[in-house]
């Protein structure tokens, strides 16, 4: 009977792990840990401090025997009566999915790339045949290295587009497609090294994490850095830019390609992590920003082109021209506050354009993951079926566009006028059918609701 429940007692123990007494940091992600008496579990590395900070003192240092040092004033007791509340359990594995291994000849080529890519994205096609190309072209270089000698340079890429055209949406749905590893961070989060902020080595460390803290792995992936234009030369400050100039330069060597020491599970090198080491030189650069107000620079610089007389182009030409920003180039970035060697490591650069009310209506009927398709899903839980009507789809989309927020609007819209409906159909089983009309979007009218068996009523 006593063997039975010490074996018990062993098989919940094994859900446990110790933990470093000083650093808190389970032996799972510590390493192992060194076992002292009375069962203080300390990790190497908060060892080698307390060495160093010894070895810093001028007093001698006093050894002092463990073994005969009484513990029991600060609260340990014996290994046997260490409670649960003391140990730290274990982190489930989790099952990871069974991925076919990127290699030359699985490569989706890029009419095949842009194809699924039309299945999730709207419109932008341009965007979308520029991102496949450079994507193929770079797996193409780093799943054979070198051809006769001639070594293929990566082509980072630049988008730009309005706020809310679908730049993180066609980078996250590109990198879900190749089964690559993908990091998305913002440049406004980015300072100078040694400043309040996260360092430039911060957005490795993610790529590292999405990668299971595989580095091979995360040497084939992709790195999105979102709000690119706010590390744009600050003007007419006589602060330090911590935040702007400065960034540009410190992503120089990511960008081009480098070995860089990455902390391992923190955004700073100086906090008390294993440092890994990482060659960027596979591993692809997205940048985008939405970069307000360069129309004005855009404008400026092709009105430079008018003159007095008969051929003169009229000032205001370009002020109702809603896709201005395609015409954007790499002087008018370098007006805006980017510096040209920033500009050079990103080669590829294209442009989003705005969405207007057509695509907007596409939005919200033909994406596998539509918003709307998402909240049938919902009331199909409930055994509700939910339909719109072609009035619903344009008067969403008008209100989409005067919020001049591009896709993101949506949602927000959806969101106000499904409230109702989505706090009052679970109370009535006997609701079959919803349909929304864009009266009710409108505010004018009311949705129609069918009952189970019974005709069409207008709620």
């Amino acid at each position: 009977m006593a063997k039975d429940v010490i074996e018990h007692e062993d098989d919940s123990d094994k859900d446990y792990e110790d933990y470093c007494y000083l650093c808190k940091r389970p032996e799972s992600v510590a390493g192992k840990l060194i076992h002292l008496p009375n069962d203080i579990c300390v990790c190497a590395s908060c060892m080698q401090n307390t060495f160093d900070t010894f070895s810093s003192n001028n007093n001698a240092m006093q050894f002092v025997d463990l073994n005969d040092f009484d513990l029991s004033q600060f609260g340990f007791r014996g290994a046997q009566d260490i409670p649960k509340s003391q140990k730290v359990k274990k982190k489930q594995e989790k099952k990871k999915k069974e991925e076919p291994e990127l290699d030359l000849h699985n490569i989706p080529a890029p009419h095949i790339m842009k194809a699924q890519l039309d299945e999730y994205v709207i419109g932008q096609d341009y965007a979308k045949k520029v991102i496949s190309v450079a994507v193929y072209n770079h797996y193409k270089r780093v799943l054979t290295g070198t051809m006769d000698d001639i070594e293929i340079e990566k082509s980072n890429m630049l988008m730009i587009g309005p706020t809310g055209s679908g730049k993180t949406y066609l980078v996250k749905t590109i990198a879900r497609l190749l089964h690559v590893p993908l990091a998305i961070t913002d440049a406004t989060t980015l300072t100078e090294a040694g400043y309040i902020g996260d360092d430039v080595e911060s957005v490795l460390s993610k790529l590292l994490a999405a990668a299971d803290n595989d580095v091979e792995k995360a040497e084939r992936g992709i790195v999105f850095i979102d709000e690119i234009d706010k590390i744009a030369k600050k003007r007419n400050t006589n602060s330090r830019d911590v935040s702007g100039e400065s960034v540009q330069q410190g992503l120089l060597k990511l960008l081009e390609g480098a070995e860089v020491e990455v902390p391992v599970g923190a955004g700073n090198k100086n906090a008390m992590v294993p440092l890994t080491t990482i060659n960027t030189k596979n591993i692809l650069f997205i940048c985008g920003g939405a970069f307000p107000d360069i129309e004005d620079i855009i404008k400026a610089r092709l009105n430079k082109q008018s003159s007095i007389g008969f051929k003169a182009d009229l000032k205001d030409k370009y002020d109702k021209d809603k896709n201005l920003l395609q015409k954007v180039t790499i002087e008018d970035l370098r007006e805006f506050g980017m510096i040209p060697e920033f500009l050079g490591r990103l080669p590829v650069l294209y442009t989003l354009s705005a969405l207007d009310k057509d695509m907007m209506v596409k939005i919200l009927k033909e994406p596998k993951n539509a918003i709307l398709k998402q909240y049938q899903k919902l009331l199909e839980l409930d055994e509700v079926e939910l339909r719109f009507d072609d009035s619903a789809y344009e008067a969403i989309a008008e209100k989409a566009m005067e919020k001049e927020t591009g896709a993101r609007a949506l949602r927000a819209i959806i969101e106000e006028f499904m409230l109702d409906i989505m706090y009052q159909i679970p109370r009535d089983e006997s609701i079959g059918r919803v349909t929304i009309t864009g009266d009710y979007i409108k505010g004018t009218g009311a949705p129609l609701i069918d009952m189970r068996g019974v005709e069409a009523l207008e709620g």
